[in-house]
């Protein structure tokens, strides 16, 4: 019995292998990458005017100036797209110390008695300065919890850690940023998410994966369709508001007290948007009922960015202005969505021949070491393209590191471009009788 089930297994790897093509160099990358950040991190705690350093912080008074010292396990939404993207390499190539990784990252935080000197400073520094005084303090977004970058990505990326370590200090954080999502967080009226800077109910493409990233897990997760359902309705009022038909691209926002869109084309905002896109196909129920709308929307986004893909195989910055430097933000979301996209059948195997170019640009971002260059910093909406031009651009920062693990993570195993040739139809034409049938 065992030996026929492992031949069985044999023959569906046999068959899985003939579809795809390991991509050794997108691994290789990966994991170095992977390394490095592991390497990098550290689990202490710094005073930044003495310079003392803490292994524990729950037993020192309370200072203002003692921090958390490694930017890897502080709380930011670019860590969530970094935790579930070393969670995805650990299931794809079988390497569980990444998944050891995330666990030990959520552990320092929740569960080894830390969190509640942070707790102190917050509570005495909104007392004393307010909300622009904890905005200096680490973690403060566990506390805030007042907008989707304070508890979105993190809290989807807790959501993927607590399938494989159920904890109970995760699941409380989840049921909270559940509560947020349902109760607190701004909507229009018709329900779709909104910002209330830098006017008055803005639509932010960001906000399209720091919502649908949690939302979709969440239904998962639960099996309620009530979460897949707000996913899939904020993908779809996102794309009613911020699409370009002009352009076939996204605007980064739209202002619904002007009626005015953005003046950019981001290129990340419109990875935002793919990459949310992508998350929720891959976990809802086929049957949904939005699901063929929203395959729509994904297609429609897939032709649209892979026509503003530069020479290089990178998209630039501002994807309708090849004047603006190559981002590889961007470039890692729209890599992976297409990669994932031929994978589950959701576009046209051609569109590999994109993820392919991206790739290779995307490498040439990457050195020896796995030092990633070229990620764009935290952007804001500003109503003029110069500031978008003129974002500073930095190496080894889990803004882009997540985003490319992802991208790599699903190149590793997708199938290569293949060309019909010509010569092998010419046998369907017929004359007089036109192309066999």
């Amino acid at each position: 019995m065992k030996r026929a089930l492992l031949s069985a297994a044999v023959i569906a790897l046999a068959c899985t292998a003939s579809h795809a093509q390991t991509d050794n160099g997108a691994r290789e990358t990966a994991l170095k990458i992977a390394d490095r950040i592991v390497a990098a991190t550290s689990y202490d705690f710094k005073n930044v005017k003495t310079g003392e350093v803490f292994k524990s912080v729950k037993d020192i008074p309370l200072s203002m100036d003692v921090r958390v010292n490694c930017k890897y396990n502080n709380w930011h939404y670019t860590n969530g797209v970094t935790n579930i993207a070393m969670l995805e390499l650990a299931d794809k190539t079988g390497r569980r110390e990444y998944e050891r990784y995330v666990l030990r990252n959520m552990d320092f935080v929740f569960n080894e008695g830390n969190l509640n000197f942070f707790r102190r400073q917050y509570d005495k520094a909104l007392k004393e300065g307010g909300w622009y005084a904890v905005r200096k303090l680490s973690w403060h977004m566990i506390f805030r919890g007042k907008r989707l970058d304070d508890n979105g990505p993190m809290a989807a990326s807790l959501i993927e850690l607590s399938r494989r370590h159920p904890d109970k200090a995760f699941t409380g954080y989840i049921n909270s940023t559940a509560e947020h999502l349902r109760t607190a967080e701004p909507r229009l009226a018709d329900g779709t998410i909104a910002r209330l800077w830098p006017h008055v109910n803005t639509v932010w493409a960001d906000d399209a994966f720091m919502a649908v990233a949690f939302l979709a897990r969440m239904g998962e997760r639960t099996g309620d369709m009530a979460w897949f359902d707000d996913a899939a309705r904020q993908i779809i009022s996102y794309d009613s508001l911020l699409w370009c038909p002009e352009k076939k691209i996204y605007y980064h926002c739209r202002h619904t007290d002007t009626g005015e869109h953005g003046v950019a084309h981001w290129s990340r905002a419109n990875g935002w948007m793919f990459m949310a896109q992508a998350d929720l196909l891959s976990r809802m129920p086929e049957s949904h009922p939005l699901r063929g709308r929203l395959l729509e929307i994904f297609r429609r986004q897939a032709s649209g960015v892979a026509r503003y893909q530069g020479k290089s195989g990178l998209w630039h910055q501002l994807l309708d202005r090849d004047d603006s430097f190559e981002e590889t933000t961007g470039t890692a979301m729209f890599v992976f969505g297409i990669a994932r996209g031929v994978k589950r059948g959701w576009l046209h195997s051609d569109f590999i021949y994109v993820a392919e170019q991206g790739l290779k640009g995307m490498m040439t971002k990457i050195n020896g070491d796995g030092d990633v260059t070229g990620i764009c910093t935290g952007t804001g909406i500003m109503p003029s393209v110069s500031y978008y031009y003129n974002r500073p651009q930095l190496t080894n920062d889990p803004m882009g590191e997540g985003p490319v693990l992802r991208a790599l993570v699903e190149m590793t195993d997708a199938p290569r471009y293949t060309e019909i040739k010509a010569e092998e139809q010419y046998d369907k034409i017929v004359p007089g009788k036109g192309r066999k049938q």
